[in-house]
């Protein structure tokens, strides 16, 4: 029988619950000391990377209410060691706008019942502080802006400290700009617009000395809706980019390889430690916030699904994306369109796809109507999690999609924007089945004649298919549609650097016996397809796949796998020639 073990707490929340459960933590409390330095702080992270259990973890240790628990809930983590001054020292409000109703006609009324309710808890669980008569005067407003001044007029007279929390203070704002409309998102973040006034009242709460609102932390996903309600966060400070809170939120390497080695030892985890970190790392790996930075993070989710998946004794799971980690591509499609017809956003999204990577600034604060520029709308990429800082090339940040997961969202993206405005969709069923096809009995010919076939038809796509880069991302996009194939883009194999290897996924599928090295080359349309032209170009790519095929490493990593190069050319958006060549393995 296996040891016992903590559970995973896969899509959990609650802090408290968490330990009080016994339930696995990765200890992040000794970031409290560096997030004490800043009285009001915003942290924009990617979905899912546990932001709300860290705004509930905030809330366990500085509620006042909370202290008789302290041991219990912080008893060995480095809070529980070595607790700050400001331990339970505060009455808390915890907002979570991710929880009420946002349909626009009714959003402020949802708003303000919502957020009145907080403040009654709030009032109603410190009743030691808030006589009767002060709880009846604070919530005697209409408003909750008229009850929040309230507040802070009474805290700060009576030395009574706020702490306020807002999770996901974005959540229903992109909710309201993906599926509504600009019009309908400015009406509350501009102006008089119920949202931008409830920041206003926060601020004023910062400026009373004594007491009032201390303290506040912030969470989201953007940082347009704060730009847009306050002119940038000019309460406090944005913490996202600053290096000692990089690794606040996701894991480390090396927690992961713990964690791996722990429920191991525990005899819960059948799979071998290195194999399964190996497929972590290529799949939930290569997050970075901050230009100085040392080292990549894990998505907390991901990992947490991955062991949830794995325990006891399961096996790495059939499914590796979790889809809780997935921005529906409704919500992006206000970005990359506008009246059904691609923008200008959507051609940096294919560049980025056919590169891999950009350099770009990251900008800490901008509004809607600036996100046609290209460093604003790549910096939301950025904050989305869907690019991460790989380096630095002369100051500059150089991004990259960080990890598998990321990449087939990306190229979903991209399918979907195509699908979205009428200019090209694919049988998704029949060309996954070809392409799974291809690594079991090393059949590519006819995956490659229906994507030849669908093109032939759908000729709306041939504007959109101008360059040798956004080929490569097509076909990327394409192929990435199952997963037995890890996709590289510009992936060195003996000194060269081929345009796509579908790396055969061996640890998840292991009887798959085929791999593939794609060079594609690309002739503009506006030049007369001449034969001797074509022929010559289909030779030079069939003789840099040969180079390819001979990198030593294919064979050494994969001895029971033969690698077939395909040599493949365009003459604009028509795939006209291919040729197959093979690494000579039996």
């Amino acid at each position: 029988m296996p040891a016992s073990y903590p559970r995973i707490p896969y899509g959990w929340a609650d802090f408290r619950a968490i330990r009080l459960e016994k339930r696995l933590y990765v200890d992040k409390t000794r970031f409290i000391y560096s997030l004490e330095e800043e009285r009001y702080a915003l942290l924009i992270r990617p979905r899912r990377m546990g932001k709300s259990c860290w705004i509930s973890l905030l809330e366990n240790y500085y509620d006042r209410r909370a202290a008789d628990e302290f041991e219990a809930i912080f008893g060995g983590t480095h809070l529980g060691r070595q607790p700050t001054e400001n331990r339970h020292r505060y009455v808390v409000l915890r907002f979570d706008f991710s929880t009420f109703k946002n349909a626009p006609e009714t959003l402020e009324y949802h708003f303000e019942e919502y957020c009145q309710l907080i403040v009654r808890y709030a009032l109603e669980r410190n009743a030691d502080l808030f006589p009767e008569a002060a709880r009846q005067h604070i919530r005697s407003p209409s408003s909750v802006n008229g009850q929040l001044n309230e507040l802070f007029l009474y805290a700060g007279d009576h030395g009574i400290p706020l702490y306020v929390l807002i999770d996901e203070y974005d959540n229903f704002a992109n909710t309201i700009l993906a599926y509504h409309g600009a019009e309908a998102y400015q009406s509350f973040t501009h102006g008089g617009g119920f949202y931008r006034n409830f920041f206003a009242t926060l601020k004023g709460g910062t400026g009373r000395s004594g007491g009032g609102l201390e303290r506040m932390f912030i969470t989201g996903v953007s940082p347009i809706t704060m730009d847009d309600v306050t002119s940038g966060f000019n309460i406090g400070k944005n913490i996202s980019l600053e290096p000692e809170f990089n690794d606040m939120l996701g894991f480390t390497e090396e927690e992961v390889r713990g964690l791996l080695e722990m429920y191991r030892d525990c005899g819960v985890l059948d799979q071998e430690v290195e194999v399964a970190l190996e497929v972590m790392r290529e799949w939930y790996n290569g997050y970075r916030f901050a230009k100085s930075a040392q080292g990549d993070l894990y998505n907390t989710d991901m990992v947490l699904y991955f062991l949830d998946g794995s325990t006891p004794n399961r096996g790495m799971p059939d499914e590796l994306i979790d889809t809780n980690v997935r921005i529906d591509y409704g919500k992006l499609r206000h970005l990359l369109t506008v009246n059904r017809q691609l923008n200008g956003n959507f051609d940096l999204l294919r560049h980025i796809i056919g590169e891999q990577q950009v350099d770009s600034n990251i900008q800490i604060s901008f509004p809607l109507d600036r996100l046609d520029r290209r460093e604003n709308f790549l910096s939301l990429l950025f904050y989305f999690g869907l690019l991460s800082i790989r380096g630095v090339e002369g100051g500059v940040p150089r991004l990259g999609i960080p990890n598998q997961t990321v990449k087939r969202l990306m190229y979903g993206y991209l399918r979907d924007a195509y699908d979205d405005v009428g200019l090209f969709s694919l049988d998704v069923y029949t060309f996954s089945r070809l392409v799974r096809t291809m690594g079991y009995d090393g059949t590519w010919q006819p995956a490659l004649d229906f994507l030849r076939d669908a093109l032939a038809e759908q000729t709306g796509i041939r504007d959109y298919m101008d360059g040798e880069k956004v080929i490569h991302g097509f076909v990327a996009a394409h192929f990435s549609m199952v997963n037995h194939f890890l996709l590289h883009s510009e992936y060195e194999l003996n000194k060269g650097y081929a345009d796509l290897y579908l790396e055969p996924f061996v640890a998840q599928y292991p009887d798959l016996r085929y791999g593939y090295v794609l060079e594609l080359k690309y002739l503009k349309r506006r030049e007369p397809l001449d034969e001797s032209l074509l022929a010559a170009t289909l030779g030079e790519a069939a003789q840099q796949v040969r180079g390819y095929l001979a990198d030593p490493g294919l064979q050494c990593r994969y001895p029971s796998v033969q690698h077939i190069g395909l040599a493949v050319v365009f003459h604009g958006w028509e795939m006209v020639a291919y040729e197959a060549v093979d690494d000579g393995a039996p």
